[in-house]
């Protein structure tokens, strides 16, 4: 599996090897995309260049892959990550050689800018975190579990959607090994940790910290604060309820064995945590905006990254990756599928960004839905993107009066339409199983450990039935 994830790491490297040397340092998948995206939406000699629409087709046949195979008699097929890579690769060869003949460049920013980046952040922090191990055996109640859920919901800001995710879904799991029911909890887990939760810094999600680099203070995204915290207890708190039914469903013998195997939790690997705060920091400071010429460097802060994780492995004790039953397959997962999607997303991108405008989104409830509808199906970083410059646009244009600003660079967003855009792009990545890039991983970890989760559709179910009320309350209330 070692040799299958590197190929996946390298192969988008090696597709746009000649031109590398002309890229610049770019932080993972969120500062280079408005240049990408900017690039793409000028063709030869700055006339507009527009992809012809219908080639947002290889990226719906990319979802109803992933949605469909699983239900097929193929499915079995459909679980070798070789095989994921090979549809990702059919799927993406028409948009992928259109691109370089046409646009090397919008080629080049997705996969170097983009997708390297991405792959290297998950990857970092899923290696390391996995060296991080919580021994001991709670009792596996409907307290216990939203303690868990509601402590990784605080944690999603600090450490990003992606640390918290990896250092306490397998706990989670471990504790209620003993319960029957629980698909539900690692779906509620996605929605909290995984998404959610990374709301009140911009390292808690890749959209924020975009805002960050155009210009929005570091602990701005602090304020969210009021919207941040009934979303996580009304989520938490029908999550309670549910789990308290499912528990009453279980086995008398599974109950009174989890009551007899309680041991107090004890952490392994702790210097690992020093480890991801080295990933944290990297991708605050290693930007194309740094001060430190050699932080502007390109692929440095991939460099740190891999760095920290050589150092996981030589600090952390032995056979604790054994213990935790580490592998390689989740995150090869996420590296095959995530490569299809990349590159197939790229014209409705640029068509989004070429045409956001005339989408007719003026109002705070608008923003809202318009970034979080995008950013349950599109990358929420690019999607956040396009958002932000409308935003800033109908503020230079005059079209809003009357209204705080903020940014410190060229453009200038009305507070309110921010709010509204951080909170869509990084609540509604929830939504889907693509909406954010932990969620995958969550999933296939979980299978990975036995709990037979849910189809793409059947998980969208349950963020319709679940999110999507909490969601339109929200709107209601903050962005009427």
């Amino acid at each position: 599996m070692i040799p299958a994830l590197l190929v996946l790491s390298l192969l988008p490297g090696l597709l746009a090897f000649p031109s590398v040397a002309r890229a610049q340092a770019a932080g993972p998948g969120v500062e280079a995309v408005a240049p990408a995206l900017e690039h793409q939406a000028e063709g030869e000699g700055g006339e507009t260049e527009l992809p012809p629409v219908w080639m947002v087709s290889f990226f719906i046949v990319m979802l109803l892959s992933i949605a469909i195979f699983p239900l097929t008699p193929a499915h079995r097929w459909w679980e070798s990550n070789w095989n994921r890579l090979l549809v990702a690769v059919v799927v993406g060869l028409y948009p992928g050689v259109y691109y370089i003949f046409h646009d090397i460049h919008a080629l080049e920013h997705t996969l170097l800018t983009e997708y390297v980046p991405f792959i290297a952040l998950l990857g970092s922090l899923f290696v390391i975190a996995g060296g991080i191990r919580l021994t001991g055996d709670l009792k596996a109640n409907p307290a216990v579990n939203a303690a868990f859920i509601g402590i990784g919901a605080l944690l999603a800001s600090v450490i990003g959607t992606t640390g918290a995710s990896m250092l306490l879904i397998r706990p989670l799991l471990e504790t209620n090994r003993e319960r029957k029911y629980k698909v539900h909890t690692v779906i509620f887990f996605i929605f909290l940790v995984s998404n959610i939760g990374g709301c009140l810094l911009p390292i808690g999600d890749p959209p924020l910290f975009l805002g960050y680099l155009a210009g929005i203070p570091f602990f701005w995204t602090l304020n969210l604060w009021h919207i941040w915290l009934p979303a996580v207890f009304l989520v938490l708190g029908l999550y309670y309820i549910l789990d308290h039914r499912y528990y009453r469903k279980e086995a008398p013998g599974a109950i009174a064995w989890d009551a007899t195997n309680i041991e107090p939790l004890r952490i392994r690997g702790s210097v690992n945590f020093l480890w991801l705060m080295g990933v944290v920091a990297a991708v605050i400071f290693m930007n194309e905006s740094s001060p430190v010429p050699l932080f502007r460097v390109m692929y440095m802060r991939e460099a740190t990254m891999g760095l920290m994780v050589i150092l996981s492995y030589v600090t952390s004790p032995k056979g604790i990756r054994e213990a935790n039953k580490f592998t390689w397959a989740p995150i090869a997962e996420v590296a095959a599928l995530f490569l299809g999607i990349f590159v197939t997303v790229i014209p409705a991108l640029i068509l989004l960004n070429l045409r956001g405008s005339e989408l007719g989104v003026d109002t705070p409830f608008k923003f809202f839905w318009g970034t979080g509808t995008l950013s349950s199906f599109l990358d929420n970083a690019p999607t956040y993107f396009v958002f932000f410059k409308t935003a800033a646009g109908l503020a230079a244009s005059g079209a809003v009066h009357g209204v705080e600003l903020i940014g410190m660079r060229t453009d200038q967003v009305p507070v309110h339409f921010l709010e509204a855009i951080s909170v869509g792009s990084v609540f509604l990545g929830a939504m889907t199983y693509i909406g954010n890039g932990p969620n995958f991983m969550v999933k296939a970890i979980a299978e990975e450990m036995g709990v037979r989760m849910p189809t793409f559709g059947g998980y969208m179910k349950w963020s319709l039935l679940v999110l999507l009320p909490v969601y339109l309350g929200i709107s209601l209330v903050f962005f009427h």
